[in-house]
């Protein structure tokens, strides 16, 4: 059986991979996190098969959050089972022209209400300081998901190693 090993090598050199945690979490990483760039969140069908959907984010103190105005399957998922991955791409690059990713594994708290509030404080970052949410009329309150960090990789500043 063959062995993989960890961190990832190249020809060109060593490629840090993965890392756990450190607290309070990499500048580099918040600020990600926190540019505007999609999400891509992960979670489990109740048959395991993975859910991917497209995501807003935005950071709440050490927690990520998103906000959902209806019950979508990734909700539905994450309150089954709080295991969830989000995978964000940078434009910068590293020395060797790979493009740097920024992975999160986390455990999901689901709460209902506060979806239209998140929404019209992300549309500022991800559609400009003057863009409303175009929310309906009498909006249902929604679902608003916190991701407490359980450990971050991918490749960037975030990863390095210490």
């Amino acid at each position: 059986m063959p062995t993989i090993a960890a961190p990832a090598t190249l020809c060109l050199g060593v490629v840090p991979r993965y890392r756990a945690l450190v607290t309070p979490l990499p500048d580099s990483a918040r600020e990600l996190l926190t540019s505007g760039r999609l999400a891509h969140c992960v979670t489990s069908n109740p048959d395991g098969e993975p859910q991917v959907s497209a995501v807003w984010v935005g950071m709440d103190g050490d927690e990520i959050v998103m906000a959902h105005l209806r019950e979508y399957r990734k909700v539905h998922n994450l309150r089954r089972d709080p295991r969830v991955a989000l995978s964000l791409d940078s434009d910068d690059r590293n020395e060797i022209g790979m493009q740097y990713n920024l992975l999160v594994h986390g455990t999901a708290t689901v709460t209902e209400g506060g979806a239209p509030e998140l929404f019209q404080q992300l549309v500022k970052v991800y559609g400009g300081p003057d863009v409303e949410f175009p929310l309906p009329p009498d909006p249902p309150p929604g679902f608003v998901v916190r991701i407490t960090i359980d450990r971050i990789g991918g490749i960037g500043p975030w990863a390095d190693p210490q």
